[in-house]
């Protein structure tokens, strides 16, 4: 992974409008430089990797933290997968202009009817941490440590399943 230096005021704005400068930068250069889809995949998947590895190092120091980056890690799983074979549920991110919660649930679904009903259940792995544990902080590092290998299932399984990052 390559670092980017972006400036805070962009940061800001984004933040602002409930977008992953990460994320959103990786879509944008993958639609306006017209790339492969498979560098998107892969660019997201490897987002979802760090995220999971920083999550795991975070847990014991700190579980907000480490909440917040657990739900990432599965986020951009299902970004992803998304990318991969979900062109109508890309079409309605792009009409947007950003993910939004409507679309990711109902691209965890469309992925659930794929393989299988243990994703949705490992993306709530995902949302309950990022919900109870980042913007309540009401997990410790226990708690967020059992929701690390359901999050690593979706990271594995999305990797299986594009032939992306080893």
């Amino acid at each position: 992974m390559v670092a980017v230096i972006l400036p805070r005021r962009i940061v800001e704005g984004l933040g602002r409008r409930g977008v992953d400068p990460g994320s959103y930068i990786v879509d944008l250069l993958v639609r306006s430089l017209s790339l492969d889809p498979m560098v998107g995949v892969e660019a997201h998947l490897e987002l979802a990797l760090g995220c999971l590895e920083e999550g795991r190092r975070l847990a014991d120091s700190d579980p907000v933290q480490a909440s917040g980056k657990l739900y990432k890690a599965g986020e951009e799983v299902v970004r992803a997968l998304a990318s991969y074979n979900l062109d109508d549920v890309l079409g309605r991110v792009a009409e947007r202009g950003r993910w939004a919660v409507t679309e990711l649930s109902k691209a965890v679904l469309r992925i659930s009817d794929k393989l299988g009903e243990w994703f949705r259940y490992s993306w709530s792995s995902a949302w309950a941490p990022y919900l109870w544990g980042f913007y309540e902080a009401r997990f410790d590092s226990e708690v967020d440590g059992r929701y690390v290998s359901e999050i690593e299932g979706m990271v594995l399984e999305a990797r299986r399943v594009t032939g992306g990052i080893s």
